[in-house]
């Protein structure tokens, strides 16, 4: 249902590019992704379907005085960006998503032809 392209997530590292920790959790109606973006507000997310193409894109907007200078920092990357390709499956038209305390949930449902259906049966 879902698959990373070589040529979206395997940013080279002189584009100050992170792979952020992504889950991918399918059901019968559909897959729910949930990505780790610390640090990122909802203004510096970038989220984009282009074809069968998911882009999530962020920025992380560490806010530092202008007097001070760090001394230790854990992240010397500055943006986010990780692809997928997308299965047909998928209805792309009803995506949803939602940030929350640094996690990115992305809701995208199964088109109503791929989703499993009861067959009523007849007695004669």
């Amino acid at each position: 249902m879902l698959q990373q392209p070589q040529d979206i997530s395997q940013a080279p590292p002189e584009n100050n590019t992170m792979l952020p920790p992504v889950s991918v959790i399918e059901d019968p109606t559909g897959i729910t992704l949930y990505a780790d973006l610390p640090g990122v507000a909802k203004e510096k997310l970038n989220l984009q379907i282009e074809g069968e193409t998911l882009t999530i894109e962020g920025e992380i907007a560490l806010d530092m005085p202008q007097e001070m200078e760090p001394t230790h920092a854990e992240i010397g990357m500055s943006h986010y960006r990780r692809g997928f390709t997308l299965s047909r499956e998928l209805d792309l038209e009803h995506v949803e998503a939602r940030l929350e305390n640094g996690v990115l949930k992305l809701r995208i449902p199964k088109a109503s032809h791929a989703q499993p259906r009861k067959i009523d049966i007849r007695v004669s």
